[in-house]
């Protein structure tokens, strides 16, 4: 996926513009895990957006194997460009029936119980079998996110977007999502674009780091590289206020 030149200005309610992002370039290679960190309001969540088309640019455009997103059905692309929000909406009914919604919403059948799907998006999402039949609204907010992340998975995407996927998980929790989706790049050769402001789990699955500062990017590269030699003022004092000295792996 490539993003060239992507501007995104809103207007506030008394009709003055506000820019949210400011000709963001980044190419994201195929199997890569590439994660946004940066201040709140920096734009990171508003970036997610526009990969997955809730919104559009105001500038520039997104290139997904050569072809604008804007010329493509939103709801093809948001098959294989699938996001998972940070706060997950549960459907009614049992996590099992979560994880059946992609297929009835495509009218298509979904497979049996025996399959071998469920336990892989399942095992992915870091959950256990036992959580198929419980009611879907019955569960932590860590966990609805782990079946979102499920729900996401049962259809195959070629890409995956993750909006604070650790905001409710525990240490132990981060540490298995991080395999898991590192896992996912590894074998299956899925993309992942994340926004996260957990810094202890940013170099546990990022393959490249982007600092985002005011709709900018300010810095980019290897995570290692990013939180041991930020050469910005403004990155430096991200690192120091979010407390990330110590934390690389």
């Amino acid at each position: 996926m490539r993003l060239e030149n992507i501007t995104r200005v809103r207007l506030r309610q008394d009709g003055s513009s506000v820019h949210i992002l400011r000709d963001v370039c980044l190419e994201i290679a195929a199997g890569d895990a590439v994660v946004l960190i940066g201040p709140s309001g920096s734009g990171k969540t508003t970036l997610l957006r526009l990969v997955n088309r809730l919104e559009d640019p105001t500038a520039g455009r997104i290139l997904l194997d050569g072809m604008d997103i804007a010329s493509m059905n939103p709801v093809q692309l948001r098959q294989r460009v699938a996001l998972v929000p940070q706060k997950t909406t549960m459907f009614q009914g049992s996590v099992l029936d979560n994880l059946r919604a992609p297929f009835l919403l495509r009218k298509q059948q979904p497979p049996p119980l025996r399959d071998p799907l469920w336990r892989e998006v399942l095992d992915l999402a870091q959950l256990s079998g036992e959580f198929l039949d419980r009611p879907a609204g019955s569960l932590s907010l860590g966990q609805q996110q782990r079946v979102g992340l499920a729900r996401a998975l049962v259809g195959r995407p070629a890409m995956l977007l993750l909006d604070e996927p650790t905001s409710a998980l525990d240490r132990p929790a981060c540490d298995g999502l991080a395999r898991s989706l590192r896992s996912l790049c590894r074998t299956r050769g899925v993309t992942l674009l994340l926004a996260s402001h957990d810094l202890w789990f940013v170099p546990r699955v990022a393959d490249q780091a982007v600092f985002l500062n005011d709709g900018k990017i300010e810095e980019q590269g290897p995570a290692g590289d990013l939180f041991n030699n930020p050469r910005s003022a403004a990155l430096r004092r991200f690192l120091v206020h979010s407390d990330a000295g110590g934390d690389l792996p």
